[in-house]
């Protein structure tokens, strides 16, 4: 669960939208190709994926590997073996319906226009093929044939399998109540367990069926029988009730409401499963390619009571080490690492404050692994005033026969403002070294004061006069 936490803590807008367009890419996949031997590939390659996954976290590393070739293998396989397969769908396809078109399914197909038009045929010895796509489509597996786009009935259907039609031959694609296209040719079945008397309409219908879960009927015009095609199974009709209970049950003779319901429940469900697994594949690239950083950040102090200052710490900075995906390492600036250190609740003396990760700030996606040193020693004291007599800092000796008779420092005190346990014993402030060396007669020499500790503050300018006399022994 923790490591689940660390994972998603820096969670960025960039990752939920890379996250969200793969999702779609895949649920594009699944719309365009759903039902087709493509799908079955992808979704065997998404389970050995799987495997793989499962053996790497359980240290399977053999299997781990042998996944990986496996993968590899399959999707070249797929490529090749169902180039043609690809191929039909993004030729059937325009733009709109690759990018973002939903196919439509079977709502409210007029069953007695088309058992009616098939007995006329069957009667005439006409010979037909219609074609029922339910759910999956067969843009796939139809090639070539006349665009219609009319509204189903029964003098068009039976017109168009009329032998002196150019597209009699061919089959009928029927989509709700409208016929999308007639003339179509479909792909022969290599079943070799089919009654001979079938002919070629026949195994164009069961070869659709077995590559699709449309319903297809055939109208033999040497026999005038009526066969109905389904999944891998053939049923000879006998009488119009069969026909139009096998179009009740399978073409989808339901309510406009109730249809689409379905039809978006399924979209919904594979929209999810699609957003779970780019979710998975994510959170596995992010943990997979995690390195490791170490960076030196200074430290901030923030909140400090305007009465107190710092006068000391046990450390100026903090050493951290970071993890994250290798770019997003590689491209952390200094600034974007933060320790702020709260003294708001500090009071006059030492003070131990524990350095955790609410006092870092990180960029998002990055994780803190280590932190040294975990403790910080801060010395705070009272802001205090208190005037200090000067004392010049005498060196060397002056040249024989020579004495100081007097030496004056202009002004004689001067004010320092700093802590009050510093400032409790000084009394004296010196300033810096003067060498006697090189004075021979009395005169004036400026000086800078020397603050020790240099915490304190000094009002005013930190250069004083001294005024002083040098006389013979």
């Amino acid at each position: 669960m923790e490591s689940l936490i660390n994972l998603f803590s820096g969670f960025r807008w960039q990752d939920g939208l890379d996250i969200l367009l793969n999702a779609y890419i895949l649920f594009r996949l699944y719309v365009l190709f759903r039902g087709t031997n493509v799908f079955r590939g992808l979704l065997a390659i998404c389970i050995l994926w799987a495997i793989g996954q499962a053996a790497q976290t359980l240290g399977l590393i053999v299997t781990n590997w042998a996944m990986q070739g496996v993968i590899a293998a399959a999707a070249l396989i797929i490529i090749i073996v169902f180039r043609n397969e690809i191929s039909g769908v993004l030729q059937t396809k325009n733009f709109k319906s690759i990018l973002w078109g939903i196919p439509r399914y079977q709502l409210n197909t007029p069953v007695q226009i088309i058992a009616q038009s098939v007995l006329d045929l069957a009667e005439r010895k006409i010979g037909a093929l219609i074609v029922l796509p339910v759910k999956q489509g067969v843009d796939s597996v139809v090639r070539a044939g006349t665009p219609i786009e009319g509204k189903l009935s029964r003098k068009l259907l039976v017109s168009i399998f009329w032998p002196d039609n150019p597209v009699h031959d061919g089959a009928v694609i029927i989509q709700g109540n409208r016929i999308k296209g007639a003339g179509a040719i479909l792909p022969l079945s290599k079943r070799e367990d089919l009654p001979p008397f079938f002919g070629t309409r026949h195994l164009a219908a069961a070869g659709v069926t077995e590559r699709t879960d449309a319903l297809v009927i055939v109208v033999s015009e040497e026999r005038g029988d009526i066969t109905v095609f389904k999944e891998n199974n053939s049923h000879i009709i006998q009488a119009r009730s069969d026909l139009e209970t096998l179009l009740q049950e399978n073409a989808g003779d339901e309510s406009d409401t109730k249809g689409w319901m379905k039809h978006a429940l399924e979209l919904v469900t594979a929209g999810v499963i699609c957003l779970f697994c780019v979710a998975g594949v994510w959170a596995s690239f992010s943990k997979g390619m995690e390195t490791l950083a170490e960076h030196e950040i200074p430290l901030e102090f923030i909140n400090p009571d305007q009465k107190m200052e710092i006068i000391s710490a046990s450390a100026s900075s903090v050493r951290l080490l970071v993890s994250g995906a290798r770019p997003l390492i590689n491209a952390i600036k200094p600034d974007q690492i933060n320790i702020k250190m709260n003294l708001s609740r500090s009071a006059v003396g030492i003070n131990t404050l524990d350095i955790t990760r609410n006092n870092i700030l990180l960029p998002p996606g990055i994780s803190l692994k280590k932190i040294d040193p975990p403790l910080l020693e801060v010395t705070l004291d009272t802001l205090v005033e208190k005037e200090l007599f000067i004392q010049p800092n005498w060196t060397g000796r002056l040249a024989k026969g020579l004495v100081m008779t007097k030496a004056v420092p202009v002004p004689e005190k001067i004010r320092v403002k700093g802590g009050g346990l510093a400032l409790k014993d000084i009394h004296t402030i010196f300033t810096e070294t003067i060498s006697l060396n090189t004075l021979s007669e009395s005169g004036i020499i400026m000086a800078d004061l020397v603050l020790n500790p240099l915490s304190l503050k000094i009002e005013g300018s930190q250069r004083v006069e001294i005024q002083y006399l040098i006389s013979e022994r």
